[in-house]
This record gives C-alpha cells, structure tokens and sequence, in this order.
C-alpha cells in the first residue's frame, strides 16, 4: 500500500508541536504545570497546517518542587480553584490519546516532538511519562524539530517571538506563555518555515534546465 504524504514526508515520522510550563528548570524536581500539543495535518498538495490541540492544566506531582521564579514568569497560580488541573497521568493519557490516532491514520511510525528550544519540553515530557510509568509513549525518545534552529535559518530570529513576527504571523505578549498559546504559535511557525521550504523547493526546480 503506498504510504500517505505525511509518512513520506519526514521518514514515517508525524510532527507534533508541544510545548510546556513548567515550575522550573529541573525536568526531574520542578512540576510540570501545562502541557499543550497540536497535531499538524497536511492537504493533497503536501502543504501543513496545524490541526486539532489538546492541552492540560497539570497537578504538580506529589514532592516536587516550585520555584517563585518560574512562577512569577508564566504567571501560573498551581493551587488556583479555578484551573482544574488533572494530574500527570491523566493529562499524559489526554494528550497522547489522539497522537496515537493521528500516526496510526498517517501510517506513520512514531510522533516526532517539535518545539521552540524542544531539549526542555522533551525532558519534561520523558520525565512525566517515567514518573507514571504509562507505556506506549508515541514520541520519539530524543529526537526534535527545533523552531529556533528554523527561524534562525529561515528569518534569521531564534525567539519565538521574533522569529513569528519575522514570518508575517501576529503575536499577542498578553498571551504568550501559556501552553496552549506558545503550541499553536510554533505550530505556525513551524507550518510556515516547511510550507516556504516546499515552495522553494518547487520553484527551483521550475527554474533549472532538464538536462540534456
């Protein structure tokens, strides 16, 4: 059976932008307190866009730490009634429920985790997924997409929200750092540096001779 654009696109793997908030630097001490993932989906022409989001207010784990710091930079009360957080477990099974549906439609192998300086998000990831032991984690262990390595290529910004304004994409500071907010602007940032790759791509081709 001939393989779907997606899985022959990026080797059989499905990118799929994540991003977290966490309550420090430490992936194995500081408490994941968000995290949010948008699956990307591709048309008949091979283009991407980001698709379905899923994301979680996060209980911080029993024992872990919160340093104010961090606290005060994303803004997140952990102990706020209104936040209706789930602890790790669930939110991990939320958010790799339609991963796992996604590469499976894709046919592709395995979800390949894409992220603005990804290190920190995949840490705090394979943190969480060691923690509560769940199986079957979709993403690859170690490998990423980095949108800063991107845009720095692309349009020369490697912060986030320089690199977004660089790609002609609006960005609302009010909003930034938040999970689910920082997904969705990689996730189009990340559409639009592989989208104007394809472009250039296909014009070049149109520009070069057949050989003779």
């Amino acid at each position: 059976m001939e393989k779907t654009l997606f899985a022959q696109r990026f080797r059989g793997y499905l990118p799929v932008v994540v991003d977290v908030e966490t309550a420090g630097f430490d992936a194995k001490s500081n408490a994941l307190l968000e995290i949010a993932a948008v699956v990307l989906d591709m048309d008949d022409s091979g283009r991407i866009q980001p698709g379905e989001m899923v994301a979680c207010h996060v209980t911080p784990f029993e024992g872990s730490k919160l340093d104010q710091s961090a606290l005060d930079f994303n803004g997140i009360d952990p102990y706020h009634p209104f936040r209706l957080s789930v602890d790790e477990k669930k939110a991990l099974k939320t958010i790799f429920e339609p991963i796992r549906f996604a590469v499976k439609s894709t046919q592709c192998t395995r979800a390949i985790l894409v992220g603005h300086n990804p290190a920190f998000d995949i840490a705090f990831l394979n943190a969480a997924v060691e923690r509560t032991r769940i199986k079957r984690n979709p993403f690859h262990p170690f490998s990423t997409f980095d949108t800063a390595t991107l845009g720095g290529l692309a349009y020369g910004q490697t912060v986030l929200a320089r690199a977004v304004k660089a790609a002609g994409l609006p960005w609302d500071s009010e909003q930034a750092h938040s999970a689910k907010y920082d997904a969705m602007m990689t996730a189009e940032l990340f559409c639009k540096i592989v989208n104007r790759w394809e472009d250039l791509s296909a014009a070049a081709k149109v520009a070069s001779p057949p050989d003779e």
